[in-house]
This record gives structure tokens, C-alpha cells and sequence, in this order.
């Protein structure tokens, strides 16, 4: 039994791009499958004046009519006549796939570094509220118009990633000087993130004309603009530059992991730290720069919910950092594959909202269904992570620096 469990996740570790994808693929399908029969199976537990009569029994729910409101709903319903490309529910599904790119970028940077950063949704938090309110006092000394939209989005989106940035930094420090967990530190420096940033807002930022918790709106000609008719229109809250400078971003990390020193020390030191002191790398200093980095991308997040969505910072964030999570250990911890799952997670969420309206199938079952589609998908990515430590930590023999075996007890080489 364990060497057929060994012998899976050596599998899994060596797998090539197309195998890897085929498994999604079919686990996307065993998911839907699943989902369907969980769905008709309850429709026959729910009060209906029409459906599916199957003896004694009345089946309300069509698993079809559920899975094409939740995939196709989340894009307008291209098939069905008077179709808009841009359209409100794909405006939806493409912001949400923005954000996590953001978020996902974040956890995935530290991950290749061997780091486990659950600290992005207070790196998001504390990023947004510092955008907010460096794009407002910035505002009172900057022109109005395309010059302030030039100055003060570039800003606002550095002030986001730099307090996102420096607090990533605690935990990084904390790790490499204090050899805390960072598991522990990143959780706990999320309430901490929720604390303060209440705290600051009701002390100094609240907004005097409103009795929710928000500051001030930044001005208009603040926010990510859309693009001259072929965007999306305003009310929608999303924007094509913001989603292109997402993908931007996403091919930057790629090329910084990939093709630089940088990259270079970060991926060794997170998936062999001893060869990565060997060869002469900072492993603190690496630690700390890994966290930060990490933390400046949900920082980013955070700016651009601000500045894209509500034009403002609340106090009630959405769980977007935790969702960046599942879309990293979704997309295999590649930056590249980033945002085919944060787009799978867009058309989740907006597919969902879909259901809602079109369907009477309860929000508790279409989130079920959702979790099903993630489970299914991110699990084989999941178990190829644990067997690429378990291969790399488990192999008890000596290898060359060019990666031949070392035979022998007196060292022979095996050529």
C-alpha cells in the first residue's frame, strides 16, 4: 500500500504540462457529476409546483439548467439571442478574476519560496485603507482631471503595495530572526490587520457624511479608469486596464522567479535551503525579501479593490486573500497558471449569483456545488505538492551537483 501511494505521488511530481491538465480536466468533470446527482437527489427533498416526476417522488431541480446558469450565466449567456459582450455578469467575473490574480500571486510567491503566507488578506486590508488615504490627501494637492488620474492612480497603487509590503515584512522577520512560524504569525496578523485598520478609521478616516464604516470617496478622476469604447461601462466597477495590468504583473513574476538571480535564490531556498546556504545564499535576508514581496502583491489587491471597485475603502473587506490561497495551490504555485484559476473562481462567484435569480436552488447547494468544482480540481495539484516534498525530502541518496547518484562506500560514481 505505501509503495503504491509512493509510486502515485512520484507520479504526480514528474507528470508533464498535458498530463497535469488532463487531470484537471477530468477532475472538473468528476466534480460536475458529482454536483449533478447531489443536485437532483435534493430537488427531490424540495417543494415544487413542476418537475421531474419519478414515481411517487418530485424532483424540482435540473442539474442542466443549474450548471449552465453557473458557467455560461457567468458570461451573460453567450448562447441565447441578444447577447452583449459587455455585459454585467462577465464585468463581474472578470473583476473577481483581477483581484485574485492579485491574491494569488501573493500566496504563490510565497510558496515557492517554502513559505506558507495566510497573512494576504491583512496585507489586502492594510494595503486598501493606506490607497485610500494617500489618494485622498494626495488629491488635495494634485490637479484635477487626466493629469490627477496619471499622478494619482500610480500613487495610490504604490502606497498599496508598500503597506502591504512592510507588513509582510513582520512575519518574514519574524521567521528568519525569531524562527516564529509563520502559519501562526501571518493568522494572527490578520485580526491584528482588522484591528488596527477599524481602529484608524473611526480615530482619524471615517467619512463625516456617512454612518457606515468607510472613508471618504477618492475622486472620480481617481479611480482605474475605463477604456474609450471598448470598455466596460462605468457602473460596472471594472476595468480593462486594471485586468491587463493584472496579467502584466502575472507575467513579471513569472520572468522575476524564472529568469533572474533573485528568482533564482528565492525557488532554491524554497525547495532545497540546505543547497541554497551551500551555495552562498542569505537565507534570512531571502526570507524576509520573499514575505515582503508577497505581501506588496496583496497590498496591490487591496489597492486596486479600492480604486477599481468602491472608489473607497470599507471596513467590510470580501475574503479575497484567503480565496488567493485555493487559486495558488489551484494553479500549481506558477504564476502563469494564476489566472486560469483565478478566472475558474470569477466564474464560480458570478456563476452563483446567476443560479440565485434563474434557479429556486438554495444558496447553501450552489455554494456546495462551487466547493465541489475547487475540491475536485485543486486536489491532484494539492497531493503533487506533498509528494514534491516527500520526493525531494524522502530520497535518502547522495546526489552530484550535476544530479548523477553517488554509489558506494567509497564513493564511486554511477555514470
Amino acid at each position: 500500500m505505501r509503495e503504491s501511494i509512493e509510486q502515485l505521488l512520484e507520479r504526480l511530481v514528474h507528470a508533464s504540462v498535458a498530463e497535469r491538465i488532463a487531470v484537471s480536466v477530468a477532475a472538473l468533470l468528476a466534480s460536475i457529476l458529482v454536483g449533478a446527482v447531489l443536485v437532483f437527489v435534493s430537488g427531490g427533498f424540495a417543494s415544487c409546483r413542476s418537475g421531474l416526476d419519478v414515481g411517487t417522488w418530485t424532483f424540482c431541480y435540473n442539474p442542466m439548467q443549474v450548471y449552465y446558469e453557473l458557467f455560461l450565466g457567468a458570461l451573460g449567456h453567450p448562447l441565447e439571442a441578444g447577447f452583449h459582450p459587455l455585459n454585467f455578469s462577465l464585468a463581474t467575473t472578470l473583476q473577481q478574476t483581477t483581484l485574485l490574480i492579485f491574491t494569488g500571486l501573493s500566496v504563490a510567491v510565497a510558496f515557492r519560496a517554502g513559505l506558507f503566507n495566510i497573512g494576504t488578506q491583512g496585507q489586502l486590508i492594510v494595503g486598501g485603507l493606506a490607497t485610500a488615504v494617500v489618494v485622498l490627501y494626495a488629491a488635495a494637492i494634485t490637479p484635477g482631471g487626466f493629469l490627477g488620474t496619471v499622478v494619482l492612480i500610480p500613487i495610490g497603487v504604490l502606497a498599496g503595495a508598500a503597506a502591504g509590503g512592510l507588513y509582510g515584512a513582520i512575519p518574514g522577520a519574524l521567521k528568519a530572526y525569531g524562527g516564529a512560524n509563520e502559519v501562526i504569525t501571518t493568522i494572527m496578523l490578520n485580526f491584528v490587520a482588522i484591528g488596527i485598520t477599524s481602529t484608524l478609521l473611526s480615530w482619524q478616516f471615517q467619512d463625516p457624511n456617512s454612518n457606515n464604516p468607510q472613508t471618504a470617496p477618492v475622486p472620480e478622476y481617481a479611480e482605474i479608469p475605463n477604456v474609450p469604447f471598448v470598455g466596460f461601462g462605468g457602473r460596472m466597477n471594472f476595468s480593462l486596464l486594471a485586468l491587463g495590468f493584472a496579467v502584466a504583473l502575472m507575467i513579471g513574476i513569472a520572468w522575476l522567479l524564472a529568469r533572474t538571480s533573485f528568482g533564482y535564490e528565492l525557488r532554491t531556498s524554497g525547495v532545497q535551503p540546505d543547497a541554497a546556504d551551500y551555495s552562498g545564499v542569505d537565507a534570512r535576508r531571502m526570507t524576509v525579501a520573499s514575505m515582503t514581496l508577497s505581501g506588496a502583491l496583496g497590498g496591490i489587491g487591496g489597492a486596486f479593490w479600492v480604486l477599481m471597485v468602491h472608489g473607497r475603502w470599507l471596513e467590510n473587506v470580501p475574503a479575497l486573500g484567503f480565496d488567493g490561497i485555493a487559486v495558488s495551490i489551484l494553479a500549481g504555485n506558477n504564476p502563469l497558471g494564476v489566472g486560469a484559476a483565478a478566472f475558474l473562481f470569477g466564474v464560480l462567484q458570478s456563476g452563483s449569483r446567476s443560479i440565485s435569480t434563474a434557479t429556486d436552488v438554495p444558496p447553501e447547494l450552489v455554494g456546495i456545488l462551487s466547493g465541489l468544482i475547487i475540491l475536485f480540481v485543486a486536489m491532484p495539484e494539492f497531493f503533487r505538492m506533498i509528494g514534491t516534498r516527500y520526493v525531494d525530502v524522502g530520497s535518502s541518496e547522495p546526489v552530484r551537483a550535476d544530479g548523477g547518484r553517488i554509489d558506494g562506500e567509497n564513493g564511486g560514481e554511477n555514470r
